[in-house]
């Protein structure tokens, strides 16, 4: 690949705790910006903070690529975000955290957000998969198999810069063979 001066946007999505805002730091060049706030919805999922707006950081590649990366709030309250931050996204990364008990729901209902008439690449990275009563992974691809979807799906831990990097990695991949000019203009 010879991207020189080229830019890709990659969007991050997945419901709250997913690790949206941890998969960006992981990997990003530099300290990722993000517009976390007070969690007011304890209840619903128990961490202190959320993303209300966006998370945004960025990676220069080996050819000079810069891929900017942007995290979705995951709530559905701020989804005109999602519209707004998928709006000539490259390619999506959908997170999944396992261990919630509607990780499967979860997953159809951000792939449809995001993949429904985007025609855009989506990898899906699935987090907390040793967290007890999780399905195995291959139930979330089996899931998607049965949607008529055949998209990679990857065990993930966020906090993992080489698991991170894999997702993305495998989302420029499918981005060349779709388009081998995309990334070479």
């Amino acid at each position: 690949m010879s991207s020189t001066d080229s830019e890709f946007k990659i969007v991050f999505t997945g419901p709250m705790g997913a690790g949206k805002t941890t998969a960006i730091a992981a990997i990003s060049d530099e300290a990722p910006v993000s517009t976390d706030v007070f969690n007011t919805d304890r209840e619903a999922f128990d961490k202190a903070l959320t993303t209300a707006g966006l998370d945004y950081g960025q990676i220069a590649l080996e050819d000079g690529a810069t891929v900017r990366l942007y995290g979705t709030p995951g709530q559905a309250r701020f989804r005109f975000m999602w519209d707004i931050l998928g709006l000539n996204a490259a390619g999506v990364i959908v997170l999944i955290d396992a261990a919630q008990p509607d990780a499967q729901v979860q997953l159809d209902h951000f792939v449809d957000a995001f993949g429904s008439g985007r025609r855009v690449p989506i990898v899906v990275g699935v987090g907390r998969l040793e967290h007890p009563g999780a399905p195995p992974l291959d139930v979330f691809a089996q899931r998607l198999e049965t949607r008529g979807l055949t998209l990679p799906v990857f065990g993930v831990d966020v906090r993992r810069r080489p698991d991170v990097l894999l997702l993305l990695d495998t989302l420029l991949c499918l981005l060349e063979t779709a388009d081998p000019t995309r990334l070479t203009a």
